[in-house]
């Protein structure tokens, strides 16, 4: 099977520092987490947490096609469940 994204939903998880969006292979959820770091521009946004979470979901948005790319790679290579992908990962 290849991995889809049919729900475009994605969260920011606080507890993970990361945003949570999830992938299907057939009937079988992928979950997969994005570092925050790699959606923000520099340190002072991830200090501003009254702004952080839009910050990154629209980072996130904004670069869907790159991060579902990014995440189709890490779990075609393997990497256990959930997914974690960093700024080296997307850039």
């Amino acid at each position: 099977m290849t991995l889809a994204f049919p729900n475009p939903s994605r969260s920011l998880d606080k507890m993970r520092n990361a945003v949570r969006f999830t992938g299907y292979d057939g009937m079988f959820e992928v979950p997969f987490l994005v570092d925050v770091r790699a959606l923000v521009k520099s340190p002072v946004e991830l200090r501003m947490s009254d702004s952080l979470e839009t910050a990154c979901l629209d980072t996130f948005d904004s670069m869907r096609n790159v991060i579902y790319a990014a995440a189709a790679k890490a779990y075609q290579n393997g990497r256990s469940a959930p997914y974690i992908l960093t700024a080296a990962d997307i850039r």
